[in-house]
């Protein structure tokens, strides 16, 4: 981490962070051990249990709708693994947009914030520390409604950064959404950047997020690089500091070469001020199934900006560090969130995406969401045939799991110690058992309650 990320963060806590991590934390060579224990394990119980597959099979093929079920899994299968081909076919073609100099445009980032205390003044102190030229940025920073010491925070920021930032207080908690239409509407940059107020971001972030503006006039929408800022904190943080360098590193990497991200996280993102004021009316007054939409704004835009014919893309370099969940109660509300979104934006995008939405070829974004798709709409049968096979044959299915688990997680664990450290890369592994076995309910829960309010984790 550079050191102005750390110079950002309160001494203190920095300190007792990397005391905790030395007390409490596990050892990579210990998530090493235990892998591959756990995985010659499984398969050691798995070939043990080969003719049980057999009578499977057989149970299956003896009644229509089981030979139905064995179809669509293995007609699944086979797109999942189309599809992994597919995506880093694309990988491999990524290349991110040169920063550029001269011609940078006008900035103004928006932080909005609610609840974050202290974070917010480091996330404004690390924009105000950027290489981007002072007389393009203005920096908006909005209290919405906070319960806490987050608007002192906020004005101590603005007194130590001076006129570069603008702050507002909300009269009530409106929600993220309307904070940050506050500043859509109060910014006078060509380019709008959102950053989450417990984030923090490179000095040349805001360059290189910017760039791909000046370089391809049909970008409407630039994705950031997210990364975890507190992986040292606790085990889930570590665990997804992994998943994260794939989710982006690989996945947002080949969908920008489709010209089609499908998020731009909350996290760190930049808008074409047009493409915004564009589509602002709607994406404030959203709603779903009557309900006004409180989450999921990020991805509302972006579907918003798709719809435009425009491209969204995503900038390795354009990196941001945030702040994520150490328990599991926070993790899962997390989750919920966004696979509520997920469901909703699928809607979306399907009203437009098989239409000729753009001028470019519109086959990969289909694609893209058809994949979305089946994601969530096999997750309730693959949940109900789970159950039926830990109740029948709870041995095989267990080692099968594991089994499985450590097949998903090569590619995302080469992928992380070939870039980052490979000393760590077999968190991955610990992850997916963890979401396999503790998080699995997830997208179905969030199919049977996508109409429901609510941040979750505030």
């Amino acid at each position: 981490m550079s050191n102005t990320l750390i110079a950002t963060r309160p001494l203190a806590e920095a300190d007792s962070t990397h005391i905790d991590a030395q007390r409490g934390g596990i050892p990579d060579a210990f998530v090493h051990v235990y892998t591959a224990l756990l995985v010659v394990g499984a398969v050691i119980v798995f070939l043990q249990f080969q003719h049980q597959f057999d009578e499977i099979r057989a149970a299956l093929l003896s009644t229509t709708w089981g030979t139905t079920l064995l179809v669509l899994s293995l007609s699944v299968l086979a797109f999942k693994v189309g599809f992994l081909v597919f995506l880093l076919v694309h990988f491999l073609r990524y290349r991110e947009t040169p920063s550029v100099d001269d011609e940078l445009p006008t900035c103004t980032v928006i932080v909005p914030a609610y609840n974050e205390g202290r974070l917010v003044y480091d996330t404004l102190v690390s924009v105000a520390r950027s290489s981007y030229p002072r007389h393009k940025l203005q920096v908006l920073a909005i209290d919405d409604g906070s319960t806490d010491d987050t608007w002192a925070w906020i004005q101590r920021a603005a007194q130590r950064l001076g006129d570069l930032v603008t702050v507002h207080q909300q009269p009530r908690n409106m929600g993220k959404r309307h904070a940050l239409h506050w500043g859509f509407t109060q910014g006078r940059g060509e380019v709008f950047v959102t950053i989450d107020s417990d984030s923090v971001v490179d000095p040349d972030t805001l360059r290189n997020l910017v760039s791909p503006f000046v370089t391809d006039p049909r970008c409407g929408a630039v994705a950031g690089n997210v990364k975890v800022l507190n992986a040292e904190s606790a085990i889930i943080p570590k665990m997804l500091s992994v998943s994260f360098a794939y989710s982006f590193g690989v996945v947002r990497a080949a969908q920008s070469t489709m010209g089609s991200v499908l998020c731009t996280p909350g996290a760190l993102a930049a808008y074409r001020r047009d493409a915004v004021l564009a589509c602002l009316d709607r994406w404030v007054n959203q709603t779903f199934l009557g309900v006004p939409s409180d989450i999921g704004e990020d991805r509302a835009m972006t579907n918003l900006i798709l719809k435009q014919g425009r491209h969204v893309l995503f900038q390795r370099n354009a990196v941001v560090y945030t702040n994520t969940p150490e328990n599991y109660r926070t993790l899962r509300k997390m989750y919920t969130r966004w696979e509520r979104s997920n469901v909703r934006e699928n809607i979306v995008m399907s009203t437009f995406a098989f239409t000729k939405f753009r001028e470019a070829e519109c086959l990969r974004p289909r694609l893209l969401l058809l994949n979305q798709w089946i994601a969530v709409l096999w997750a309730v049968p693959a949940l109900l045939t789970a159950v039926l096979l830990l109740a029948a044959y709870p041995r095989l299915f267990l080692s099968s799991m594991v089994v499985s688990v450590a097949l998903l997680s090569l590619i995302p664990a080469t992928y992380y110690a070939a870039t980052q450290c490979w000393r760590r890369s077999l968190w991955i592994f610990s992850y997916n058992i963890f979401y396999a076995f503790t998080l699995f309910w997830i997208t179905p829960f969030a199919i049977a309650t996508a109409r429901t309010r609510g941040w979750l984790t505030r």
